[in-house]
């Protein structure tokens, strides 16, 4: 009984699992409104009941594609708001991290930027509320936690600090086939690099630093 009970279990999450790569698929390929639960069904390999069994509609399924994408976000911001070492290189850390799950989950990062382009009026709301904000509002969190303990400026709009942050990977991921071919440009195929060069920029700005050694 406990293994029939077990192997019920595992092909369910099996199930689970062709489901949501088969609506990441369609989605990329196709967008949003293109796709109908027909599709996802035939490409899972599973009926559309099974479909509507795991989730109540198609925008819910799109929304569980995206949370997917984002499982690691919240590790990732426990470890930049750890008391543990510098917060200098907790934040280079963090910004590697959070550029290396764009490119690794680069079907469903395009998905969201392609909706937020098409719809983001509409779509915009939802994914605040459902998907990202809980995990922005971490990170200025822990921004704001930094000021008050004299790592940051205190003057700094974390809000502004933390969509920088973000604005500047979304930028990378979209248009590094171009930025390869400019010849200023060494990072393109190297995201390590480029994040913690980003980081290095956050943290110190781009203005020259005072030569104290002068005064002495």
């Amino acid at each position: 009984m406990c293994a029939s009970l077990a192997e019920h279990v595992s092909q369910r999450s099996e199930t689970a699992e062709r489901i949501l790569l088969a609506a990441a698929d369609l989605f990329a390929e196709r967008g949003y409104e293109a796709v109908s639960m027909n599709d996802i069904a035939r490409q899972a390999g599973v009926s559309k009941a099974n479909v509507f069994h795991h989730h109540t509609s198609k925008n819910d399924l799109y929304l569980a594609v995206v949370r997917r994408a984002c499982t690691h976000s919240r590790e990732r911001l426990t470890g930049l708001g750890s008391p543990q070492g510098a917060l200098s290189e907790r934040f280079h850390t963090f910004a590697r991290g959070m550029l290396g799950d764009m490119l690794e989950q680069a079907q469903v990062t395009r998905i969201i930027l392609r909706e937020l382009l098409l719809d983001g009026e509409q779509r915009g709301p939802e994914l605040a509320e459902r998907v990202f904000g809980d995990n922005f509002a971490m990170l200025v969190a822990v921004l704001r936690e930094g000021q008050k303990q004299g790592a940051l400026r205190r003057d700094l709009d974390p809000a502004m600090a933390a969509t920088l942050l973000i604005g500047a990977n979304v930028f990378f991921f979209e248009a590094r086939d171009v930025l390869r071919h400019f010849r200023d440009v060494s990072f393109a195929d190297k995201p390590e690099a480029y994040s913690r060069m980003l980081a290095d920029i956050l943290l110190k700005g781009i203005l020259a630093q005072p030569d104290n050694t002068q005064h002495e």
